[in-house]
This record gives structure tokens, C-alpha cells and sequence, in this order.
């Protein structure tokens, strides 16, 4: 049984590049890494900044939404529900805080011209 598993595992490790190439048309030496030729630090470091910004909000909101589960749960009792209604309160001071970010962020970019976040963009599949 493992034997069967360790070979099927190992024809996917194989075909799968394969697979891949073939239906992403993908071939040695042209445009491999076009879309690296216009990175430079700074745009690495946009990059980032955003990727910080959406996980971060990400982050608190689920603490938000994990915090109103306690709440419901809480079953009346006082302790669970003021545990649960601080959580709630620090999660959204939290997402106030990134969106303050943001927001001052994109207030630089207007008015200095300059560009923190970058033109990041997330292209789907």
C-alpha cells in the first residue's frame, strides 16, 4: 500500500512540471521571466507593504468574526460575554487602524505624487 502511494507520488512529481508547461505554454527562453524585467526595489517593497495591508485586515477580521461567535455562544454568561465584547472592540480598532494606514497612505500618494502601494495588481487565472 505505501509502495503504491510512494509511486504515485513520484509520477506526480513528474508529470505534474509537464502537465504544467504544456498547459501554460511555457517554453524555455521566451518570456520565461518577462514579468521580472520591471521589478525593482521599490515596487518589491509596494508589493509588500499592500500584501502586510491585506493580511493584516484579513487577520482582524476574522478575529472580529471569531469574537461575535463567542459572544452567541457565550450562553449569558458575563465573564464570556465581556471577553467576547473586548475581543470585538480590539478587532475593530485594529481594521480602523489598517484602514487609517491605507488611508494615509493613498493621501501621500495624491499629494506628493509619490507612490507607496504601488500599481500591485492581482491578475486571476
Amino acid at each position: 500500500m505505501i509502495k503504491q502511494i510512494k509511486e504515485k507520488i513520484q509520477f506526480a512529481a513528474v508529470a505534474a512540471p509537464i502537465y504544467a508547461a504544456e498547459n501554460l505554454k511555457l517554453t524555455a527562453g521566451e518570456g520565461t521571466f518577462k514579468n521580472l524585467e520591471g521589478l525593482t526595489v521599490n515596487r518589491m517593497v509596494s508589493g509588500a507593504i499592500s500584501l502586510v495591508l491585506i493580511i493584516v485586515s484579513l487577520i482582524f477580521f476574522f478575529i472580529l468574526v471569531i469574537g461575535g461567535l463567542k459572544w452567541i455562544t457565550s450562553g449569558g454568561d458575563e465573564k464570556k460575554v465581556a471577553a467576547a465584547r473586548s475581543q470585538i472592540t480590539n478587532a475593530l480598532i485594529g481594521l480602523v487602524i489598517v484602514f487609517a494606514a491605507w488611508a494615509i497612505m493613498q493621501l501621500i500618494g495624491t499629494v506628493f505624487g509619490i507612490s507607496i502601494l504601488g500599481d500591485l495588481t492581482i491578475k486571476p487565472f
